[in-house]
C-alpha cells in the first residue's frame, strides 16, 4: 500500500489509519510515520510543524529503482556526495520486485554497473548455500532464450527477488550512500526552483533535500512533472514522429496475447442490449495510427513456487467475484489452454510469472489515469490490480469453469513463502511498464531503434524488441471481442541511446537528469524500458552529473568527447561498430 499524497484530506488519512489497524499484515510496510500523521489529524492538532530537517549533497537522486541505485553508485565512485531519496522501502524496483527472468536482448551491449549487477548475481549463486530448495546442477542453464548462467563471462541473468534486493542493498552499503527510504515527493509545492534551476525538493515528511543536480529515477516521472518539464502520457499518433508502430494498432496481432477464436463479449451471448462482460470496453477503440491517452497494461510479476515446503496457497481475496473472470471462462470453453506458458523458472523451484495469452495477469485498461494520479488514486489502482490478480489465481485454482487439467496443475502452485515476507508474499512493486515520458533535448523514436536515423552521442545501448503490452480490449465490428496494443518489433541490431534522451530541454531545466522516464516515443520506450538499460542509463546520468559538478558547468555543457572517455573507462558499451 502506497502512502498518501499531499492532495489528501483528513478523512483520507483517517481511512488509511483504520486500514492499518484492521489489516496490519497487509500494510505493515507503511511504517509508523503514517499512523502518527493520522493520529495528529484525527486529534485536530492543527499546529504548524517545526522547521523541516534539511539535507544537502552534490547530487539528489529521487527514486528507489535499479537506475536510482546505479546513478547514486556512479556519483559516489566519482567522488561526489549523493543522497538517494526513495519513496519505496525496498529498493531495486522491478529487478527486486519479481522480474527475475531478465529481458536482456543482446547481452554484449550490457556493460558497466549494469553488468556488475549481473556478475554479482552470478557470484551469489556460486555458493552451495544459495541453493536451499534445489541443487545447482538441477537448475542448470535453463531459460527460454535467456541462459541463466554464463560461466565464461561470469554473469547470471535469472535470479530470485530477495537476491536482487540484497545486491542493491550491498551497493548502497559499500559506497556509503546516504539513503532515505519511504520518503515521498510533495508533488504540489515540494520543489523550489529559481529560473531554470532546481534548488531543493521536499517530501511529505517535511524533509528538504538541496543539491546542485537532481535526478528523477522513478518509473512515474514525478519530479519531471513537478519541475514543469514537458512530458507525454499515452501513445503519440504515428504522424507525430512519422512512425509505423506507435499509435493505435487495431487489427495488428503480434505474439499470442489476443483472442485466437471468436469470443462473444456480451452478458447474454449475442445480445448487445444485455451489456458487456467485465474487463471489456464498449467504446470505440480509435482509428489505426491515431494517438490516445492510454498506456500499456500493468501487472505484478509474481514469484510462485511448486515446492510444498515453500508454497503458500493462493488466498481468496475478501472481495472475490468469479464473474470478473467470465471472459476467461469463455476463452477456456473455446479450447485455449496456455495458462502456464510464462511460469518462467528461476532458482530454487520458483518462477517469475508474467502475462500470457488473451486474458492473463495483465489487467488491461485499468491503469490509464495512473501516471498523473494522486498518491491516493495510485494506491487505489495498485490495490485493484492486486485484487484482480489474486482473484485470477484463485479462480484458476478453484472455479469449475476452469478445465480440470488446469485446476489440477494450479493446485501444485502457490506464492513463494520466502519472498516478500513482509507483504504477504506479494511483490512490493507493481510493473509500471510505462507512465510519463519526458520530451527532452532528443526524442528517441522507432527510427533510431531500427537504425534509420543516426545517434551521435551514445551513452549506452539497447537491443530488446520494441515491446508494448495490450492497451485495451474492445468489441470489433463483427461483434466479437479482441485485444489491441500488443506489439513486438525486433530492432535490426543493437542501437545507440542518445545523450539528449536523459536531458530536459535547456530552456526548461538545466540541472535535472532523467534515466528512466526518458525522452522517447511510446514504441521506442517499449524497447528502452528494460531493467538492464535503466541501470546503464542511471550510470551515465551519474557520470554526466559528476562531470558537470567537477567542471562547474551545466549538464548540457558537458563535452561529449570527455563524457565518452569516462563512460568507456567505466565499462559502458557505446557502440558495436
Amino acid at each position: 500500500m502506497k502512502p498518501v499524497g499531499p492532495e489528501q484530506t483528513q478523512d483520507t488519512y483517517e481511512r488509511d489509519y483504520i486500514a492499518l489497524c484492521q489489516q496490519p499484515k497487509k500494510y505493515k510496510h507503511m511504517k509508523i510515520k503514517l499512523i502518527l500523521i493520522a493520529l495528529s489529524l484525527i486529534c485536530g492538532c492543527g499546529k504548524t510543524p517545526e522547521s523541516p530537517t534539511t539535507f544537502h549533497a552534490d547530487v539528489i537522486v529521487y527514486g528507489g529503482t535499479s537506475a536510482a541505485v546505479t546513478t547514486a553508485v556512479q556519483v559516489s565512485k566519482m567522488g561526489k556526495s549523493v543522497i538517494m531519496v526513495s519513496p519505496d522501502i525496498h529498493i531495486g524496483g522491478l529487478s527486486s520486485g519479481g522480474l527475475g527472468f531478465t529481458d536482456t536482448g543482446n547481452k554484449e551491449v550490457i556493460g558497466g554497473l549494469s553488468r556488475e549487477f549481473y556478475h554479482r548475481v552470478w557470484k551469489y549463486y556460486q555458493s552451495e548455500d544459495a541453493w536451499k530448495w534445489q541443487k545447482k546442477s538441477e537448475y542448470g542453464n535453463k531459460g527460454q532464450g535467456t541462459p541463466a548462467m554464463d560461466g565464461v563471462n561470469r554473469t547470471m541473468w535469472i535470479f530470485e527477488p530477495h537476491v536482487a534486493e540484497k545486491i542493491f542493498d550491498d551497493f548502497i552499503m559499500e559506497y556509503q550512500i546516504k539513503l532515505f527510504r519511504d520518503e515521498w515527493l510533495d508533488r504540489t509545492g515540494g520543489i523550489e526552483i529559481e529560473g531554470k534551476t532546481i534548488k531543493s525538493i521536499s517530501t511529505l515528511s517535511g524533509k528538504v533535500f538541496s543539491g546542485k543536480i537532481f535526478v528523477d529515477a522513478t518509473y512515474e516521472g514525478d519530479l519531471v512533472a513537478a519541475a514543469n518539464v514537458n512530458y507525454h502520457v499515452g501513445r503519440e499518433a504515428n504522424s507525430v514522429y512519422e512512425e509505423s508502430w506507435n499509435g493505435i494498432q487495431v487489427g495488428i496481432l503480434h505474439h499470442k496475447h489476443h483472442m485466437q477464436t471468436d469470443i462473444d463479449p456480451y452478458v447474454v451471448p449475442g445480445d448487445p442490449s444485455s451489456g458487456v462482460l467485465p474487463k471489456i470496453s464498449a467504446g470505440h477503440p480509435g482509428e489505426k495510427g491515431a494517438g490516445d491517452h492510454r498506456v500499456q497494461a500493468y501487472c505484478f510479476r509474481m514469484c510462485l513456487s511448486n515446492n510444498p515446503e515453500n508454497r503458500v496457497p493462493f488466498p481468496k481475496p475478501a472481495n472475490y467475484d468469479p464473474y470478473q473472470y467470465e471472459l476467461l471462462a469463455r476463452i477456456f470453453a473455446s479450447g485455449w489452454r496456455e495458462v502456464f506458458h510464462k511460469f518462467d523458472p528461476i532458482p530454487n523451484l520458483k518462477t517469475d510469472t508474467n502475462n500470457h495469452g488473451p486474458f492473463s495477469t495483465d489487467n488491461i485498461g485499468m491503469n490509464y489515469d495512473y501516471p498523473e494520479a494522486s498518491y491516493q488514486r495510485r494506491k487505489e489502482i495498485v490495490e485493484e490490480h492486486e485484487d484482480y490478480q489474486k482473484g485470477l489465481m484463485y479462480f484458476l485454482a478453484n472455479d469449475e469453469k476452469v478445465p480440470l487439467e488446469i485446476r489440477k496443475e494450479m493446485a501444485n502452485w502457490g506464492l513463494a513463502a520466502d519472498e516478500f515476507v513482509d507483504n504477504g508474499n506479494w511483490p512490493h512493486q507493481i510493473y509500471v511498464r510505462e507512465a510519463r515520458r519526458m520530451i527532452g533535448e532528443f526524442v528517441m523514436t522507432e527510427h533510431e531503434i531500427q537504425g534509420g536515423k543516426p545517434v551521435h552521442r551514445s551513452i549506452g545501448m539497447g537491443s530488446y524488441t520494441m515491446d508494448s503490452h495490450n492497451v485495451q480490449r474492445y468489441i470489433k465490428p463483427d461483434g466479437y471481442v479482441q485485444n489491441e496494443g500488443d506489439i513486438g518489433v525486433h530492432p535490426k541490431k543493437p542501437y545507440k541511446i542518445e545523450l539528449g534522451t536523459i536531458l530536459p530541454k535547456r530552456e526548461e531545466c538545466i540541472n535535472l537528469l532523467v534515466p528512466v522516464a526518458v525522452s522517447s516515443s511510446h514504441i521506442a520506450f517499449g524497447s528502452i524500458r528494460m531493467e538492464p538499460v535503466f541501470m546503464i542509463l542511471g550510470q551515465s546520468a551519474g557520470t554526466v552529473a559528476s562531470m558537470a559538478i567537477e567542471k562547474n558547468i551545466g549538464i548540457h555543457e558537458v563535452d561529449y568527447s570527455d563524457l565518452k572517455e569516462v563512460l568507456l573507462k567505466d565499462g559502458q558499451v557505446l557502440s558495436m561498430e
